[in-house]
């Protein structure tokens, strides 16, 4: 089983239930879809925080200011980030990468329920044509090898979906 696989099978529930946390919201209402993003915003921004400081990953494009545009154009402020530590571990900021860019992909799609009216920038935001591919590529090369660094990408997903749930509760 290759490390991308891997990683995908140990943190299936985990995605599950964020999935199923944030599924609840309705996003062609604003009210709704305005919670939604708040609760991303307690998230996203911290995680995003502390890959920035982190050396050796790929090149990743921000969101956080997308998010913020959005909350600022529904007259929402942004929220206080929640705390988050991420394991002290090889690999585990490569697992953080992970979550954020594989929620992108997820955004995408649920920007197709957001009416016109409502801003969408931060869920609409792609990957450059090839960067997902990329990034699993790079895991898989990355963990083929050291199982250490794989239970580090491992331990940096688990607290990041578990970030996602905290700020869905």
């Amino acid at each position: 089983m290759s490390p991308v696989q891997r990683l995908r099978r140990a943190t299936a529930p985990l995605h599950d239930s964020v999935d199923a946390a944030f599924g609840g919201h309705d996003l062609t209402d604003r009210n709704a879809y305005g919670a939604f993003l708040l609760a991303h915003a307690r998230a996203l921004p911290a995680v995003e925080a502390v890959l920035a400081v982190r050396p050796g990953l790929p090149d990743w494009p921000e969101r956080t200011s997308l998010l913020r545009q959005d909350l600022t154009d529904l007259a929402l402020a942004m929220p206080a980030p929640l705390p988050f530590l991420l394991p002290d571990a090889s690999g585990a900021d490569w697992g953080a990468l992970y979550v954020v860019e594989g929620s992108r992909l997820g955004g995408v799609m649920l920007a197709r329920q957001v009416p016109d009216t409502l801003p969408a920038r931060y869920l609409s935001a792609r990957h450059a044509p090839g960067a997902w591919r990329a990034l699993l590529t790079a895991i898989d090369s990355r963990g083929a090898d050291d199982p250490v660094w794989l239970d580090g990408l491992l331990a940096g997903a688990e607290a990041t979906f578990a970030l996602y749930a905290r700020a869905a509760g």
